[in-house]
């Protein structure tokens, strides 16, 4: 450590002498466990390591400030978060080595975790989504009043995604409690702060969202430490967004591997002279706070607390990789038992059955809110939430800003703060603008770190009303290539409801597809009570011997309508009804006596879901086949708009032709 300080300004914040030795032995404590990673980074004894070396003061002040019962969402160089709040040394060493007491089972590496027992969660490699999860913790916590603040860190480069911008826009709409905290320390990697930004300061940002914004010394724990305590309370009295600008400064490489060449030798010379460390324990030193003696107790300690810790975790046998395990801890488990339906029985449109569902859930679950653009005293674009906002508040039914990303990402933080969520986009098309955390931080929490994703997304998709290529998409494939995710795509009002309120239940995310040319051109009698139907179950809707049509959705229509034409032929007709999980035991058994298969999508033919299916039926009844697999679906463009183009893109048209094809090879 470099005992050539500049004198920073500590100024008598009225501190007991306790407290600022506290601040100083907290933050020693990190850069000790820093030295000695850096030097089995050397040894090759880990693999990678991201140094926060000169930014300690920030992490330890605002964790300091904060009550640990308050949730914190650190980045890699937060290493002070952890230790501060005195998760287990050995655990943390097991995780950056990769073991089974690490906190994600070898799954995932260095701070990208989180951890109930210490209201801490990590950080992903994205790093903008973490920022909307703050929101959502904090909403959670507004909405239970219990008067918390949450503290999310981001780089100076971060700044730049979009994710920052919308998060703090929902957080000053909503009023949520969020210290926003940007550790402004230099580079973005190697790249500089005049090319990740044109203002003076980060913290001029705020303005644009009427944030309150303050710029703190992030090299000086005393003032970090004073300057948030205060701000904290403030905010859990008044709930409010604040923005926090921490000066300072990166002293190693992005990762150590990426060195500091770019960085001018006179920066680095400067900065070495506000080490925050060196700094406080030379205050400390000159007022007779600290003594030589007691700082080397300290150091002592830590070392030993470090030495044992390693030798501990060193010393535990590596994973073995077991795939039953490992294909376990994808989802979840979910064993909620059915509920029947009932036999009182009213006549719904699919949309009616939706918005039953909806009711239904709310009732059933208080801690369940939903989030959409122009779902509360508009009733959403399709009107399934109308008269919403009467039965249940604003605060359960939150109309959104158009920002799909910072919505999904809040959901998760709800998810974390033990709450659910069902979030409405607007058209399936816009979930593009939200896939990041759907793909990145939903999908794969559990498995990483076993936090579920308590959330659904409600997805109005499909052709066949000449909305054009940005309104019409059924992009189900999207999701069923990401492990983690359910995919529901129901064709009846019945299945919709019982699978609507199956997925609210379950604590896992699921992608929840509504084919909106359904909402109002199909009827049927939907029992009327709170019902389920699990996941994972095939509907087969005709019995035949001549082939098996397995489709979903609006195909399933198309195909009762081209059916209905041709009674001479007896196909069996499975409606998929969920697309992950696959019920692959009804399509083998209706292959395996049916001879033939023709597999249905209203998606465009390459990369679909029926070519899996198609692969599957090919593995898997290969020898009972009479003829090749067939996959039926739309034109490989996007779709237009107008009728009659419209009209030539879907599989629809074909459908009949394709039949006949795989009946007559």
């Amino acid at each position: 450590m470099n005992s050539k300080t500049a004198p920073m300004d500590y100024k008598d914040c009225g501190l007991s002498n306790e407290t600022l030795l506290q601040l100083y032995k907290n933050m020693l404590k990190p850069r000790l466990i820093e030295e000695k990673m850096l030097i089995l980074l050397r040894q090759g004894k880990i693999s990678k390591w991201f140094s926060g070396i000169g930014q300690e003061a920030i992490a330890i002040g605002v964790t300091m400030a904060l009550h640990t019962h308050e949730y914190i969402l650190p980045m890699h160089r937060n290493l002070g978060v952890f230790t501060t709040r005195n998760v287990p040394l050995h655990r943390l060493f097991c995780q950056w080595q990769g073991k089974a007491s690490g906190f994600t089972k070898g799954r995932d590496r260095s701070f990208h975790f989180g951890t109930q027992d210490y209201k801490i969660i990590g950080m992903i490699s994205h790093l903008g989504p973490q920022l909307g999860v703050a929101d959502g913790i904090a909403l959670a916590e507004k909405l239970h009043n219990r008067k918390a603040v949450t503290a999310v860190f981001t780089g100076e480069g971060g700044t730049s995604e979009g994710d920052f911008h919308e998060a703090l826009n929902l957080a000053s709409v909503w009023q949520l409690p969020v210290l926003f905290c940007i550790e402004n320390n230099g580079y973005g990697l190697s790249t500089p702060t005049h090319e990740q930004y044109y203002c003076k300061d980060l913290a001029d940002k705020g303005v644009g969202y009427g944030m309150e914004a303050h710029i703190i010394d992030g090299n000086n724990v005393i003032e970090v430490f004073s300057k948030v305590t205060a701000i904290a309370e403030s905010v859990r009295q008044q709930p409010r967004p604040v923005l926090l600008e921490f000066k300072t400064f990166r002293m190693r490489g992005h990762e150590e591997a990426s060195g500091t060449k770019y960085v001018p030798k006179e920066t680095l010379d400067y900065w070495a002279t506000k080490d925050p460390v060196e700094g406080m324990k030379s205050f400390l030193m000159h007022t007779n706070i600290l003594s030589e003696e007691i700082d080397n107790k300290f150091k002592a300690e830590i070392l030993q607390e470090i030495e044992t810790a390693y030798k501990q975790a060193t010393d535990e046998i590596p994973i073995v990789a077991n795939t039953e395990i490992e294909l376990g801890d994808v989802f979840k488990p979910f064993t909620d038992t059915e509920i029947k339906a009932s036999e009182q029985t009213q006549e719904r449109r699919f949309i009616d059955a939706i918005s039953e569902g909806l009711d239904q859930a709310m009732q059933k679950h208080d801690n369940l809110v939903l989030m959409g653009q122009d779902i509360a005293e508009y009733g959403g674009v399709f009107k399934a939430t109308e008269g919403f906002v009467n039965r249940f508040g604003k605060a359960r039914v939150r109309n959104t800003p158009i920002c799909e990303s910072a919505i999904i990402s809040a959901a998760m933080g709800l998810a974390i703060a033990d709450m659910k969520s069902v979030v409405e986009m607007q058209f399936a098309d816009f979930v593009s603008s939200g896939f990041n955390p759907i793909v990145n931080y939903l999908a794969k929490s559990y498995y990483r770190w076993g936090q579920s994703a308590d959330v659904v997304i409600r997805m109005p998709c499909g052709a066949g009303v000449a909305a054009g290529p940005f309104h019409s998409q059924t992009n189900e494939a999207w999701f069923t290539k990401t492990p983690g995710l359910k995919v529901v795509y129901p064709a009846f009002p019945a299945d919709a409801k019982g699978l609507l309120i199956q997925a609210i239940n379950d604590p896992n995310p699921v992608l929840f597809f509504e084919h909106k040319a359904l909402y109002r051109s199909i009827r049927q009698q939907v029992p009327e009570n709170y019902y389920t139907l699990p996941f994972g179950q095939a509907a087969r809707l005709t019995e035949g011997s001549d082939l098996s049509i397995i489709t979903y959705g609006a195909g399933v229509h198309w195909v009762l309508e081209v059916l209905s034409k041709a009674p001479e032929i007896k196909a069996d007709v499975i409606d998929l009804r969920t697309l992950q999980p696959l019920d692959v035991a009804t399509i083998y058994s209706s292959v395996k006596k049916t001879g033939r298969a023709l597999v249905l999508q209203e998606d465009s033919l390459f990369g679909g879901v029926a070519s899996d299916i198609s692969a599957l039926i090919m593995e898997h009844c290969f020898e009972y086949l009479d003829a090749p697999v067939k996959r039926v679906a739309s034109l490989d463009t996007p779709i237009p708009f107008i009728n009659q183009l419209e009209n030539n893109y879907l599989a629809k048209d074909r459908l009949e032709a394709a039949i006949q094809e795989v009946l007559e090879y």
